[in-house]
């Protein structure tokens, strides 16, 4: 190597920057300009924004950064200047071998000894990596004397024939000159949007977006023979940031380092520890003064903010940011949490009209009147003694707030708001991929199956190492694994799944018996208040209970889920992420709805009867609903593992737990409280090392599809639920926003043109709510036994007697021995006959105690009613689904548009070089018919520098 003489002379005061020239020919026939490799130093100069964001030589942009472990030399060695980082390996060895040995403990050498092997290895490793990307035309710039002990980064430029290649290489759609004009449709709609936009412009954010457009450029997939089309005249801005660091990602992801068999690509190098991280830039400072202006600020100040709770998201902002993956991540948040606003008005209603109609209820007011002198049969044995139904007032007043008429209602317009709120998201999604040049876009599942994941690639060779000692010869073909190779973790995925379901299962039991037993022992007490507010109690600290359990085990099971699915050793990212999301639903869905499924639908209905009731282990008797039915309790289970996990797991967690983790690195790195000053000074490519490092969109999604699933699956117990959801989605949107900005390292740039199979999963989830809310309706609430009494069993027509009609009777002597209360006496008289709620036959009938046939009636009408509501529902959500179409009007026409202008754009191209060949007489009467390409440019006509390439 030799020092690069065309190169801007280095100051005589930086000294220790040692510059590199490395030249590499292409497959494309030319050769690069030079790529300058420097050992650069901390600039003491410069605006505090562009430290860190440029090179030394403040011109060339960094866009991606690599991290490793530096060990800093010590002694005289520390005063030479930064040596070469393509330094040979002999030199090395040489000056290792000329080094003092350590005088020590011969065991302290030898681990150092080792360690020094493990790291001179990843030095290797490093070197070659770096050589490939400088061969592929990047340009490096190496960096050890940092503020960070220990690391050193190597920033990365691409410079512009890199940017172009990959472009091409990657059909990314860019702008080109040709605009056209954009109609919102008819006249009278273009004045309704104007107006609506006029009347909503205190909502909408401060950036340029949402200004009105009326016209928009035609893109078309960037081609280097084609350059001519595009708006060329700034290209430092013509590929932004965003793109920029998606190009570098995309050659980072397929060079080869063939120093270890089969490593191929960044994720691999990060897996065996070669490099500690690998990131993009963020865009510069969002706090501090004199602050230039950037796209980061501009989101933190008009996004990340709880000020500007009640605007619009920037969502055009947002992906020109952080790509189209993240930018539909907050558009569809958006639109659900939109939707939730008429959900949570309707849910209001609904409630409001209990609260108004509890008086005019007939049922509770028969419990409440204590002229209806009913003793009800012990609710549990011995420690219970015989209660009077009055008592029950309460509950049965607080039941009708979420089991009356309107209940049905809310139950249908929330399955029709389900298919309103996937088609409505249809057609934003169409509108998005319109704006932002995806409708050609096919998702890069070819291109990704060329990017095994680390994991693969080391099973692969370890695989292909063995075969090669059984059969003594190296292998011709690459191996891949097979289903057999795969099969122990099937096993053990299958295995741990239904353990895991298994454990939840094991814990809801483990609650039932503690509501069990402590209802009991609380019956025992010496304390009137206490005996009095049993079941509230025991409702209560159950439902807490459950709540500790599932936030608890939501964090084993998404850490599981992960070990499971590390475990197959899936082959490319897609793959891995789809595994793991299905692996972590399941999960995570079984964990959060089993207590409530259990309390919907099977809890009071394996009881028995007094004189023959249902044990547990021989003593525990099986719980029993409340005399209003179990949907008060439903509502109390649901609404606390709702609120609790909104508030402590998608809220407190994410908030927390992000600084913590900033902090103990703050702490390993040496850096406490007394250097916060310090910190300013750190540059851009620093400050963001310190940053968590994006763990991908799962997280963010799965909180959001469990909400999704308590507004829908069990919305007929619990009416306020959208209200509570749509109240912790307007904090979230901005809690995520800020965790993006300011508190995570800047993700890649993901493309992608939908959310991927997160719409199966909600789309699934709205068909099941139907049937789930078609279940709670008919067989936990008491709609259906109290319209089966008003049109079969009423004398009148009315709902007075329903109360009596659903209690049966029985005789107290028929009480086993040992089961019959200990205080027999405690209402002050002696109880013959006791009742309990339960449609059987009386005692003195012929067939004492055995269902009777209102039993039967209303099973009949519950399926019935099942079986219609499920029907009429869907039929319902698919009528609206045929409605509205999932392309708006206004934007197939413009799609239609677009393709008719390319058309012509090329027609004229292909028009405007056969003229200038017919006036230069290069063309043949044979190639006027026949050639329908253009021809090559002769040497004659000006050519773009080899530089623009």
């Amino acid at each position: 190597m030799r020092k690069n003489e065309n190169y801007t002379r280095v100051p005589s005061r930086d000294k220790g920057v040692d510059i590199v020239n490395i030249k590499g020919i292409e497959d494309i026939g030319y050769v690069q300009p030079d790529s300058i490799l420097l050992n650069s130093l901390t600039p003491e100069g410069g605006a505090p924004s562009r430290r860190g964001l440029y090179f030394q030589d403040g011109e060339r942009r960094v866009d991606y950064v690599l991290t490793y472990h530096a060990k800093k030399p010590g002694g005289s060695r520390s005063r030479r200047p930064s040596s070469r980082i393509m330094e040979s390996a002999l030199a090395r060895s040489i000056r290792r071998a000329r080094a003092p040995r350590p005088r020590d403990d011969p065991e302290i050498a030898a681990q150092e000894h080792s360690m020094d092997y493990h790291e001179d290895d990843k030095l290797f490793r490093r070197e070659e990596f770096e050589g490939n990307l400088q061969e592929m035309g990047l340009e490096l710039e190496k960096d050890e004397d940092t503020k960070i002990p220990g690391v050193g980064f190597v920033k990365i430029h691409a410079p512009w024939h890199v940017l172009c290649r990959e472009a091409e290489f990657m059909k990314l759609k860019m702008p080109t000159k040709k605009v056209y004009e954009v109609n919102d449709g008819s006249n009278l709609v273009e004045k309704i949007n104007s107006f609506i936009h006029k009347v909503t412009d205190p909502l909408h954010p401060k950036v340029e977006e949402n200004r009105i457009q009326n016209v928009k450029h035609l893109s078309y997939p960037f081609s280097r023979e084609k350059q001519h089309l595009f708006d060329l005249s700034d290209k430092e801005s013509f590929f932004d940031s965003k793109t920029r660091s998606s190009i570098v990602f995309e050659i980072l992801k397929r060079t080869k380092c063939t120093r270890a068999k089969y490593i191929m690509g960044i994720t691999s190098l990060l897996a065996s520890g070669v490099y500690v991280a690998a990131y993009p830039l963020h865009d510069g400072d969002i706090e501090g003064e004199n602050i230039e202006p950037n796209d980061r600020k501009l989101l933190r100040d008009e996004w990340a903010s709880y000020g500007v709770f009640y605007k619009y998201q920037p969502i055009g902002l947002v992906r020109k940011y952080f790509g189209e993956k993240i930018g539909l991540y907050f558009a569809w948040l958006g639109v659900y949490t939109q939707m939730l606003i008429p959900a949570s008005v309707v849910g209001v209603i609904v409630f409001l009209y209990g609260c108004a109609t509890v008086d005019d209820d007939i049922p509770s007011m028969e419990i409440c009147d204590s002229r209806n002198n009913i003793t009800m049969c012990p609710l549990c044995d011995r420690a219970c003694s015989y209660w009077k139904l009055i008592t029950a007032c309460g509950t049965a007043r607080a039941s009708h707030l979420f089991d009356n008429p309107a209940t049905v209602f809310f139950s249908v317009f929330m399955a029709l708001w389900a298919a309103m709120f996937m088609e409505h998201w249809k057609r934003r999604q169409m509108r998005l991929n319109y704006i932002w040049d995806l409708t050609g876009f096919e998702d890069q599942e070819d291109t990704l199956k060329d990017h095994p994941r680390a994991e693969y690639e080391f099973r692969v060779m370890q695989k292909t190492l063995r075969k090669e000692r059984q059969a003594h010869k190296i292998a011709t073909e690459k191996e891949k694994l097979t289903c057999s190779d795969r099969l122990p973790a099937y096993l053990t995925n299958v295995v741990m799944m239904l353990f895991m379901i298994g454990v939840t299962f094991a814990i809801v039991f483990g609650v039932i018996l503690y509501r069990i037993s402590t209802k009991a022992a609380l019956h025992m007490s010496s304390n009137p208040t206490t005996r009095s507010n049993v079941r509230l109690t025991v409702k209560t600290t159950a439902a807490i209970i459950n709540l500790v359990v599932i936030l608890i085990l939501d964090e084993v099971y998404a850490a599981i889920a992960r070990w499971l699915t590390v475990l197959e050793v899936p082959k490319t990212d897609k793959d891995f992420e789809e595994k793991l999301i299905f692996k972590t639903f399941i999960l995570k869905f079984v964990n959060a709805f089993t207590p409530i499924i259990y309390i919907a639908f099977f809890r009071g209905r394996l009881v028995g009867r007094p004189g023959s009731y249902l044990y547990v282990f021989e003593s525990y008797r099986m719980e029993e609903c409340a005399h209003g039915g179990c949907l008060m309790e439903l509502c109390i289970q649901l609404s606390i593992t709702m609120l609790g996990k909104q508030l402590i797991q998608n809220n407190l967690f994410e908030i927390g737990i992000p600084k913590l983790k900033k902090l103990i690195r703050y702490i390993k790195s040496k850096r406490g409280s007394a250097q916060e000053e310090e910190q300013k000074k750190l540059r851009r490519h620093e400050m963001d090392f310190f940053l968590e490092p994006f763990a991908g969109l799962t997280p963010e999604y799965m909180e959001m599809i469990i909400q999704f699933g308590f507004v829908t699956l069990f919305v007929a117990s619990f009416p306020l639920a959208p209200l509570f959801a749509l109240l912790n989605n307007i904090i979230e949107i901005r809690l995520d926003a800020k965790k993006f900005v300011a508190e995570l390292r800047r993700p890649i740039a993901g493309r992608a043109k939908d959310i991927g199979i997160w719409y199966n999963i909600l789309r699934g989830i709205g068909k099941v709510s139907v049937i789930v809310n078609a279940f709670v309706i008919a067989f936990t609430s008491d709609f259906v036994p109290r319209l089966v009494y008003q049109y079969m069993y009423s004398p009148d027509g009315s709902m007075h007697g329903f109360v009596n009609h659903t209690l049966s009777y029985f005789n107290v002597s028929h009480f086993k021995d040992g089961l019959e209360p200990l205080e027999p006496l405690h209402l002050g008289y002696h109880v013959e006959i006791c009742r309990y709620k339960d449609y059987r036959e009386p005692p003195w009938s012929p067939t004492p105690y055995e269902i009777s046939k209102e039993f039967w009636a209303v099973l009949a009408v519950r399926l019935a009613f099942v079986i219609v509501f499920q029907n009429v529902v869907m039929l319902m959500s698919d009528i609206v689904d045929w409605l509205i179409p999932d392309i708006p009007k206004d934007i197939s026409q413009q799609i239609h548009k677009e393709k008719i202008l390319m058309v012509e754009l090329f027609m004229k191209e292909e028009q405007g070089k056969m003229h200038i060949l017919d006036s230069m007489g290069l063309r043949t009467g044979k190639d006027a018919c026949n050639n329908h390409s253009p021809a090559p440019r002769p040497r004659t006509t000006p050519q773009t520098d080899s530089h623009d390439y």
